[in-house]
């Protein structure tokens, strides 16, 4: 194995490339401890020493400090790690490390997400976001039906009816293009076109 290239991250990293392809990132320090340098060959045993000890036990910490100011999903929490330079079975094996903790858990974080924004957010916009935070389409309805169930178009009514107010928009009052613009509005929102009708039917104003 020969160390084709070695760049810097930082002043105190280097991205190290093994036959032309990325390995890994270590501190200037350790490629001295390594012996490390462009052109010249790493020894097996150092290979194997920086991928069985020293980055699987730096990835963990590292997930473990990000866990610690926020909650991640699978997806963004691989992504962090991506970013830091760790190579895909080391990021693996921290996240496996992190799950087996219960520390990061996609079904909780759904769950969790979908109570936190049922009130402000509509079920179509609240999927779409899990979605892009790597929750599967599944998943999220799942853990949806799960919180919210029957009480979705209730929900969502409601959610209209405070958009209305906010706008100072009264269906009664309103004339058929500020009414199309309304529900193009709340369709942008993620709200269904049926939902949409119920409410701009209702007059607020009693409400």
């Amino acid at each position: 194995m020969i160390v084709t290239k070695i760049t810097e991250v930082s002043k105190s990293r280097k991205k190290i490339e093994i036959d032309g392809e990325f390995a890994f990132v270590l501190y200037k320090g350790e490629l001295s401890v390594y012996g490390i340098k462009e052109n010249c060959e790493i020894k097996e045993e150092d290979y194997q020493g920086i991928m069985t000890k020293i980055l699987p036990k730096r990835a963990k910490l590292r997930a473990m400090n990000l866990l610690k100011s926020r909650t991640y999903t699978t997806m963004q929490l691989t992504e962090k790690l991506k970013t830091g330079g760790y190579p895909p079975q080391i990021i693996k094996e921290a996240i496996d490390y992190v799950a087996s903790f219960g520390y990061i858990n996609d079904s909780l974080y759904a769950y969790d997400f979908i109570e936190y924004n049922k009130e402000s957010k509509s079920k179509n916009r609240i999927i779409a976001d899990l979605r892009r935070k790597g929750i599967s389409g599944d998943m999220a309805e799942e853990a949806w039906e799960e919180v919210v169930g029957e009480d979705r178009q209730e929900i969502e009514k409601e959610q209209i009816i405070k958009l209305l107010e906010k706008k100072h928009f009264f269906p009664q009052s309103a004339t058929l293009q500020e009414s199309q613009k309304m529900m193009a509005f709340l369709y942008r929102k993620g709200f269904a076109i049926e939902t949409i009708r119920n409410a701009l039917s209702l007059d607020i104003t009693t409400i």
